[in-house]
């Protein structure tokens, strides 16, 4: 896993200058691996799936936010939009859970460059006021329309053979689905941050004048980074709706775009496998502490407020920074 490091030159060049892969991130993505083998033994399964659909969403958002310097407040357009179309293409048009998945996936990055071209044309607190309305518009349209179910979403969502092979309705098949899917996505996000389209966009977010004396079109770059960004959260919200079998307007919702912003603070925002931690504390809150009912809320800002005030590079950026390696 090739690193490179954003070098300005003399003049208007920039030379991308090309270092050697990070060995504690290779240690740290086998470690990862390992855990995901393992954790169905030791976990309900389903709700590791669960954990990792959202994992995938934090680490989408991750790439926009902790990379491009760009919050979105309406994150959940995408995840919750592609989760609708994945369920109802695979419901009521019968198609296969991969031909879902790409349908709903492919939605996602529709709305997004369409979304994208609209914000990102502002910056700062207007940028993500944008996202936020043009998130709450969806969210209408979806509590409106016939094929969503309103209130009810689309429930009963059959998994299907995936390639006409695989059964998804064995719970170990989905499983090892599910861990393919999320590694499939968090590896290109590892490629796209470590890679000279990635540099620029650190570059950006750090200083974006600089970049653009250097000569980048810096808005087509944010643009294609929103683009990604709300691609791979389609992908997310598109195998959740396959693994859960529901898509509802919860996912469409603004509470999942606070959800997702809580999960890259607590995992470290700008850390590879930050976002990933923290959707798996986020999960696991959500799903053993249930037994509090609505304190389950008041737990999460407490733990949100806490990670500002005290961890403020988050769990993983903490522990980086403790033992001094880079994540």
């Amino acid at each position: 896993m090739a690193d490179a490091t954003f070098v300005p030159a003399q003049g208007t060049d920039t030379v991308f200058v090309k270092q050697p892969g990070n060995k504690s991130e290779l240690i740290a993505f086998v470690i990862m691996v390992a855990l995901l083998v393992a954790a169905p033994y030791f976990i309900y399964p389903m709700v590791v799936m669960q954990a990792l659909c959202f994992a995938l969403f934090a680490c989408a958002f991750n790439l926009l936010i902790g990379y491009g310097g760009l919050l979105s407040f309406g994150h959940a357009l995408y995840f919750g939009w592609a989760s609708y179309l994945a369920a109802h293409s695979a419901k009521v048009w019968g198609l296969p859970p991969e031909l879902a998945i790409v349908t709903g996936t492919f939605t996602a990055a529709v709305l997004g460059l369409v979304a994208g071209s609209l914000a990102i044309r502002r910056q700062g607190i207007y940028f993500a006021m944008i996202t936020l309305a043009l998130a709450q518009m969806m969210f209408f349209f979806a509590l409106q329309m016939k094929f969503t179910g309103g209130e009810d979403g689309i429930q009963g969502v059959p998994r299907g053979k995936m390639f006409g092979v695989i059964d998804l309705g064995n719970d170990g098949n989905m499983y090892a689905v599910t861990v393919a899917i999320f590694l499939a996505g968090f590896l290109l996000i590892y490629r796209i941050i470590h890679s000279p389209f990635g540099e620029v966009l650190k570059a950006i977010r750090e200083n974006e004048p600089r970049a653009i004396s250097l000569g980048y079109k810096t808005d087509r770059y944010k643009l294609l980074a929103f683009v990604l960004s709300a691609t791979l959260a389609g992908l997310a919200g598109s195998t959740k709706a396959i693994v859960l079998q529901i898509a509802s307007l919860t996912d469409v919702d603004w509470p999942m775009s606070g959800e997702v912003v809580l999960m890259a603070l607590v995992g470290g925002l700008g850390t590879v496998f930050g976002p990933v931690a923290g959707a798996f504390i986020v999960v696991a809150m959500q799903n053993y502490l249930a037994q509090v009912g609505q304190w389950v809320t008041v737990i999460q800002g407490v733990i949100f407020v806490l990670c500002v005030l005290l961890f403020r590079r988050g769990v993983i950026g903490e522990l980086a920074a403790l033992l001094r390696i880079r994540l």
